[in-house]
């Protein structure tokens, strides 16, 4: 059932206020600051890796293992920072910027996704007792197979 005009403009009204009142935990909601933030994060650690590659290739024309030592751990830690944000940026892509898109299809409430996206069926319990899952699991693959 769709909200309302009057509803509507309540729901738009409650969001300008928790943006005014708290804009980081809104950003958050939105999606969009994360998705800016993590390709900020990247280019950061982009630019720290060519400053460790310029070190790695001082400390080796000098001869002086300190500084190439250093280079080589600047451009580790700045590569997996990287890799880290760029991981981060996808996820933020693969979620719908608008929480809107989200929305359950009998209701018009928004479901906010608490981190269960990535999780498989298999680690969910089921309330049906081992063996009784193993023998269902058998007359499937038997009716599956033809009989076999």
């Amino acid at each position: 059932m769709p909200l309302s005009e009057e509803e509507l403009r309540l729901l738009e009204q409650m969001e300008r206020a928790l943006s005014e009142e708290d804009p980081k935990f809104a950003s958050t909601l939105r999606g969009t600051s994360l998705r800016r933030s993590a390709r900020r994060r990247a280019m950061i650690a982009g630019a720290c890796f060519v400053v460790g590659v310029a070190l790695l290739m001082t400390g080796a024309v000098t001869q002086l293992a300190v500084v190439g030592v250093a280079g080589f751990l600047v451009m580790l830690g700045s590569a997996t920072v990287g890799l880290t944000a760029m991981r981060g940026q996808a996820a933020a892509a693969a979620a719908p910027a608008d929480p809107r898109q989200a929305a359950h299809p009998s209701s018009g409430f928004t479901v906010i996704d608490g981190g269960r996206r990535g999780r498989s069926r298999r680690n969910r319990r089921s309330s049906a007792p081992f063996m009784e899952r193993m023998e269902e699991r058998w007359r499937r693959r038997r009716d599956q197979n033809g009989g076999f």
